[in-house]
């Protein structure tokens, strides 16, 4: 490793306490730092900067927000991001910011970490565009719009419509995120499958899908009336006019995360998501 790269939320204070101890852990060891070009004139971590192309890792300090848009800039690189959580919920992050982070990163610079690759999606508008999803691509109905069913289809084949207040498709990695939340089953990490779910269907018979990562999902919007925005990972990516399709397949690159601890998947979703946890304790 010669460059290690940051990406940090620099509205944390924390955050940016652990990026500068971090920035001059790296010196100490001869690696090269570097930001990312929108903030690389805007935060001083006090070591000369480097080209973020030549990063051989990315370290986000933030929650889960911030990870996201990191593994937006380590794709393309494809490199590995180590997740170091200042914010609530930490579900991607690796390590929390109670935890020894400077020993952490001390072993990641030198190289004690191994990779776990997750699928991941791509979205474009009448095929036009990529754009990179490591939890969940969504098309839902503007704010203004009125209720018009959706179409959805799967390798071409139409597989219904659905009056909605949009779809979600998602990878693993997003299936205990906004999918959770609209109904959807957990996916193990390991599983090579997407999922899809109706956002408050006016139905009574839509259930959630699971279907291959090979599959190609196209979301159509209602060609008469409707307009909808197309959401990635919870960020607006464009707006959708009546008639508009969505296609969704899997990303060319997986994501790529370095771990420096055990997996368990399981475990964290207790600890984060209070899975297993009865809604009633005993008092005694």
């Amino acid at each position: 490793m010669r460059t290690v790269a940051f990406y940090l939320n620099a509205h944390r204070p924390r955050a940016l306490e652990f990026a500068r101890g971090a920035a001059g852990l790296a010196a100490a060891r001869g690696l090269r730092v570097a930001l990312a070009d929108e903030q690389h004139d805007l935060i001083d971590l006090g070591v000369e900067q480097a080209n973020l192309a030549d990063a051989d890792l990315i370290v986000s300090f933030g929650g889960d927000g911030t990870l996201l848009r990191a593994m937006r800039l380590a794709v393309p690189l494809d490199v590995p991001v180590f997740g170091i959580n200042t914010g609530r919920l930490g579900f991607l992050t690796e390590i929390d910011e109670h935890d020894d982070v400077l020993n952490e990163l001390a072993r990641v610079f030198d190289g004690s970490f191994r990779v776990e690759e997750r699928v991941a999606l791509e979205a474009a508008i009448n095929g036009e565009g990529a754009h990179f999803a490591l939890n969940d691509v969504v098309v839902r109905r503007a704010s203004n719009a009125r209720m018009a069913p959706f179409g959805l289809s799967l390798d071409d084949e139409p597989v219904a419509r659905l009056p909605s207040d949009g779809i979600i498709v998602a990878t693993p990695t997003g299936s205990t995120a906004y999918f959770l939340s609209a109904g959807g089953p957990i996916i193990s990490p390991g599983v090579e499958a997407f999922g899809i779910a109706a956002l408050l269907p006016h139905t009574l018979f839509a259930r959630p899908l699971i279907v291959p990562t090979s599959s190609t999902i196209t979301i159509t919007v209602d060609s008469e009336s409707m307009h909808a925005n197309l959401d990635i990972d919870g960020t607006l990516a464009g707006d959708l006019a009546p008639g508009d399709m969505v296609s969704v397949r899997r990303a060319p690159r997986p994501a790529k995360f370095a771990r420096t601890r055990p997996d368990g998947f399981f475990s964290r979703l207790e600890e984060k998501l209070q899975w297993g946890v009865p809604i009633k304790r005993d008092a005694g």
